[in-house]
């Protein structure tokens, strides 16, 4: 059974950063898109970056420039620097992975992680 869990979340100051990690574990054949989405409190999931399978990236605009999402496709797993961090960007970050569970099958699942809670707060 393919799992996708996230760490390395935490309390940070403003104008800090982390490094969030994202990894697929059990049996599959491919992990295509890797995304982290960020659900602020009392508000819905948002898309906050992307990196497609070929390396591919594509940001949220508040987070240009700030962000930079990186995969390890060896290690099955996907990154989110975070730098300047602002209160905003408090909130659970959760990471979607697009995986394939069979070769023999063109199936491509979506699968999602529990989250990782960023807090930035002075």
């Amino acid at each position: 059974q393919v799992q996708v869990m996230e760490s390395g979340g935490g309390l940070v100051q403003p104008g800090g950063s982390l490094r969030l990690s994202c990894v697929a574990s059990g049996s599959f054949a491919d992990i295509y898109d890797m995304s982290w989405y960020h659900r602020a409190p009392g508000k819905q999931r948002e898309l906050v970056a992307t990196i497609q399978g070929g390396g591919r990236v594509n940001y949220e605009e508040t987070v240009k420039g700030r962000f930079s999402v990186t995969r390890d496709n060896a290690k099955h797993t996907v990154y989110l620097e975070m730098n300047g961090l602002k209160p905003e960007d408090t909130g659970v970050y959760h990471c979607n992975m697009q995986i394939k569970p069979r070769e023999s099958s063109s199936y491509v699942g979506s699968y999602w992680g529990r989250g990782t809670q960023v807090t930035v707060s002075s």
